[in-house]
């Protein structure tokens, strides 16, 4: 299975202090996610599926995540046990995948 995790800065704010350490940060961890973390997932069946992880801060700077395509429920429950135990929270935010519009 090939397992991707994507860092978003949808919510972030860029003009906040610390900005360029916490975007650092959420690389480094989306990184360390997907290439140690989740290793194990990748063995898991179906060998030929794939997983994409979103992780993003909340507005608070914890860090979330949100598994954005279909996934068996073991590979869901799996990777959120994973992700609990990094501190992670679940993303709770129904318009994940929903662009927004901006109006000129």
């Amino acid at each position: 299975m090939i397992v991707t995790v994507l860092a978003i800065f949808d919510e972030f704010d860029n003009k906040a202090p610390l900005a360029k350490v916490l975007k650092e940060r959420l690389l480094r961890m989306a990184t360390e996610l997907q290439e140690v973390y989740l290793k194990p997932i990748m063995q898991m069946p179906p060998m030929d599926g794939d997983v994409v992880i979103y992780i993003s801060y909340n507005l608070k700077y914890a860090v979330r995540w949100s598994i954005v395509n279909d996934v068996p429920d073991y590979i869901e429950k799996e990777i959120a046990e994973i992700c609990a135990l990094r501190g992670y929270i679940p993303w709770k935010n129904a318009s994940l995948n929903i662009f927004k519009q901006i109006n000129k």
